[in-house]
């Protein structure tokens, strides 16, 4: 697989530990990605790189104004091509605090229980190579 051929997922996370935990199970998963430590550091990724990414990986908790539900929302409504993972080890989504379209992943996560919550949600298209051929 070319460099150009593998896609982006934008990590957001304010733990730093949890951070290189989630870009390290997402990088054996076959993206590459950009890194976020909130919603408003995403927000300000996502406007200029918004072309190259088809993941979302959020926490929910974070600093500033906007949460990884309020940043799953502005995701679904202004880049709908984007999927949209949304992890906590605090919160539930309550019904209607997530777009349609995002699914939830409980922390503490591990690399299996991620790539199988990845194949599981990503279409064929946007399911990097490494993921397509772990079965």
């Amino acid at each position: 697989m070319t460099l150009s051929t593998v896609p982006y997922a934008l990590v957001v996370d304010d733990d730093p530990l949890i951070m290189m935990d989630t870009t390290s199970i997402l990088e054996d998963a076959g993206f590459r990605f950009y890194e976020a430590m909130d919603g408003d550091e995403a927000k300000r990724v996502l406007a200029t790189n918004w072309e190259s990414i088809v993941l979302l990986f959020s926490d929910v908790d974070m600093p500033g104004d906007t949460n990884g539900f309020a940043l799953a929302r502005h995701v679904a409504e202004r880049w709908p091509a984007i999927e949209i993972v949304i992890a906590s080890g605090h919160v539930l989504p309550k019904a209607g605090e997530m777009p349609e379209k995002a699914t939830f992943i409980s922390k503490p996560f591990n690399k299996h229980m991620v790539h199988e919550h990845l194949r599981n949600m990503l279409p064929d298209n946007k399911l990097p190579e490494p993921l397509k051929k772990a079965v």
